[in-house]
Parts: structure tokens; C-alpha cells; sequence
């Protein structure tokens, strides 16, 4: 008897279910069946407060695109969202010292996916910067130092640049596109189609997809349940502590060094990827600040 009432109750509340689904609007019906699943879609998004006009037909399509695409790839966009509790600490204060938007941390993340890459370019680091573009920012480029593997200093150097964007185009969106397409890419479409706005513009394929593919990371990143991911603060990856050990000296061999330190020369390296030699020459005695873990080894 109990038995039966219990599934009473249970097929009550599936009818009851279905009525109140059937009796929510279309739109609002699409939010409840989709919410935790890759077909969700927001109802407005921005960039570093600039709204995207998602009542333009093209422009609500090209999210649309990036969005199924990002929460679709499972395995990338879940590893994407583990680094980023390691990387964003490091990224965000520096963003918020020079005056750029918060935002700006998604850029990292579509350029790199927050690893150390290379492109077939020559475009290195999680920000990836071109070895001119990177000395003309500050950075040191050689065979035996490249800082665009720092990521406080080429977060830095990123913000250099975004700040002259922004002051030359009225508009953080413009200034995140140019960071692709080019300050003088993108002021080139600017002057022939005579609009200012980076969603009126027709752009290439790359620099046109380029500011849809931050915005639709900043939305499953910020809510990645909504997209049908399950991830919890148990599987991130956590904040490894570190000192910094201060050298003004060449170092001749980084292995001794490093087990001088109580790591081996793995380790160093993983910590310190700017350090591209088995040695760190030094004949100028610049300082450079060398990273040592405290924990995790």
C-alpha cells in the first residue's frame, strides 16, 4: 500500500511537472529546458561593460556559434576552468593595478588556454606575444631568457598595449580585436566602412570570431553548471605557493642550482619557463627573480 501511494506521488509531481513546464512562455520555457546543457543562451552578455547588441540577427548567431562550440568541447573548456583558479589570482591584480578590466583575463584564455603556447608564428606564452611585439612592450627575448613565458611580466606587457588600444579606439572591445586583428588592422576597416563599432564591422574570419569566442568563455566560465558542466572547487587547480629567490649573478648550472634549493631541475622549470637554457648568463647583472615552490612536490 505504501508502495503504491509513494508512486502515486512520484508520477503527481512528474504530470505536475509537465503542466508548469507547458504553462511557461516559449522563451522562457527554452531557458528551463536547456539551462545545464550546451544549447543554454544568455539573455544579454558584455564585454568589460560594453553590452553586445544581441538584437542584431548575426550577432546573436556568431555567440551562438561560439558558445555551443566552447561547451561542447568538454575535456578543453573543463581543463580551461581547472588552470584558471591557478592562473587568475596572478592575472587579475595586475589587470586591476593598471586600470584594465577584469575581462581581459578571457582574452588569456582564448589566446592560450592558459598554457605556455606556441604558435606557428612564433607567438609564445599565455598572452602570445610575437618576439618584436614582446621587446617593443618591455620584454626580454633571447635564447637564454624569454619573458613572454613570465606571466606577471607578459600580463604587463598586455596591459601596455591594451591601454594604448583603448585610447586610440574610445572602446575595450575595439582594443580586445585589435589585440588580434591589429591597431592597424582594425583602424584600416574602420576608415573604409566608416562605423566605429566592432559589431558593425565585416572583419576577417579570425579577428570577426575573436571577441564572441572571449565572450562565450567569460559565460561558461562564469556559470559553467548552466552549460552542462559539472565541476566542483575539489577539482580545480589549486594555487601552488612559492618564494622568490632574487640573483643578479650568472647561474652556470640551473640542475645544481635547483637542488640547491630542495626541488630538482624539472620543478624549476615548471615554475620559471622564461628560463630557456641550462644556464642563466647574466654579464650585465640584471636582477631576475627566480620562483621556488613551497608545497606540492
Amino acid at each position: 500500500m505504501k508502495t503504491n501511494k509513494a508512486l502515486l506521488s512520484v508520477v503527481t509531481i512528474v504530470l505536475l511537472s509537465g503542466i508548469l513546464v507547458f504553462g511557461i512562455s516559449g522563451d522562457n520555457k527554452d531557458k528551463l529546458v536547456h539551462e545545464g546543457t550546451a544549447m543554454y543562451f544568455p539573455e544579454e552578455v558584455d564585454f568589460a561593460g560594453e553590452k553586445a547588441p544581441l538584437q542584431i540577427t548575426d550577432v546573436r548567431e556568431r555567440l551562438d556559434r561560439e558558445l555551443l562550440i566552447n561547451a561542447n568541447l568538454d575535456a578543453t573548456t573543463a581543463l580551461i576552468i581547472k588552470r584558471a583558479n591557478r592562473a587568475f589570482p596572478i592575472i587579475e591584480p595586475i589587470l586591476a593595478k593598471y586600470g584594465v578590466p577584469d575581462d581581459f583575463k578571457y582574452l588569456a584564455v582564448i589566446e592560450s588556454g592558459l598554457v605556455n603556447a606556441v604558435s606557428s608564428a612564433g607567438a609564445r606564452g599565455v598572452w602570445q606575444f610575437m618576439p618584436e611585439t614582446a621587446k617593443e612592450k618591455g620584454m626580454e627575448v633571447n635564447d637564454i631568457v624569454d619573458e613572454r613565458y613570465h606571466l606577471e611580466k607578459s600580463t604587463e606587457a598586455a596591459c601596455r598595449y591594451l591601454l594604448v588600444a583603448k585610447d586610440k579606439f574610445g572602446s575595450w572591445t575595439l582594443a580586445a580585436a585589435s589585440y588580434n586583428g591589429g591597431m592597424s588592422g582594425i583602424t584600416k576597416k574602420i576608415d573604409e566602412q566608416k562605423v566605429s563599432n566592432y559589431y558593425d564591422l565585416a572583419l576577417t574570419e579570425e579577428t570577426s570570431r575573436y571577441v564572441f569566442r572571449i565572450l562565450a568563455l567569460k559565460e561558461i566560465m562564469k556559470q559553467p553548471a548552466k552549460y552542462g558542466f559539472s565541476i566542483f572547487s575539489s577539482d580545480l587547480y589549486a594555487p601552488i605557493p612559492t618564494k622568490k629567490i632574487e640573483v643578479d649573478s650568472s647561474i652556470t648550472d640551473l640542475t645544481g642550482f635547483a637542488k640547491s634549493q630542495g626541488i630538482n631541475y624539472k620543478i624549476l622549470k615548471i615554475h620559471n619557463p622564461w628560463l630557456r637554457d641550462k644556464k642563466l648568463v647574466n654579464p650585465t647583472k640584471k636582477r631576475y627573480e627566480i620562483e621556488i615552490p613551497l608545497a606540492g612536490y
